[in-house]
């Protein structure tokens, strides 16, 4: 069986952060499938997925979402100095612990997707933020803990007013700016 033939690239780190339903995993959703057409090596490493495997033993508190995004940087560390684009997407609603991940990693792209909470309320199909108002989940971010926004971040999503296309062709125009992919 023949092994594929990938770009060769020097690894970075795409953290995208924001409210829950700002749009954050189907944006890098689309950069990773833009990338992987383009034959780049990426992995994705998604906030509701990790909870199911690396981090199930974590709740919701700061010191466990804190934990829970130090083990994300250790993996995201290990791909991204091995030569992978990696595209993560948490809330990470502390700025502390963003600036550690951005220190760890080293190569690292922090993308904020900005979103009006009404919006992300609107977008929320699981029901999350009305159980948050009712007081039926507790530490919920944008609700009942807070969201700090990133203050220098590499590129702003305004994901209420872009398209997801325009969104993910952002991400790329970054890359490409930053020398991490070839431009076409």
């Amino acid at each position: 069986m023949a092994s594929v033939k990938y770009k060769e690239s020097k690894g970075v780190t795409v953290w995208f952060t924001g409210l829950p339903c700002s749009g954050k995993t189907a944006v890098a959703d689309r950069v990773a499938q833009i990338l992987k057409a383009r034959g780049y090596r990426v992995e994705r490493l998604d906030g509701d997925i990790v909870r199911q495997s690396l981090t199930r033993d974590l709740g919701y508190s700061r010191e466990d979402r804190n934990e829970n995004i130090r083990r994300v940087t250790f993996v995201a560390k290990l791909l991204t100095r091995n030569g992978v684009i990696v595209l993560t997407s948490f809330i990470s609603p502390y700025r502390d612990i963003r600036a550690y991940a951005r220190e760890e990693i080293g190569e690292f792209i922090e993308v904020y997707t900005k979103c009006p909470l009404e919006v992300c309320i609107q977008r929320d199909v699981k029901g999350m933020y009305q159980k948050a108002l009712r007081g039926e989940i507790k530490e919920f971010t944008g609700i009942s803990d807070p969201y700090e926004e990133p203050l220098n971040p590499e590129l702003i999503l305004e994901t209420d007013k872009e398209s997801l296309e325009e969104s993910a062709a952002k991400v790329i125009a970054k890359l490409e700016e930053l020398g991490y992919i070839e431009k076409t």
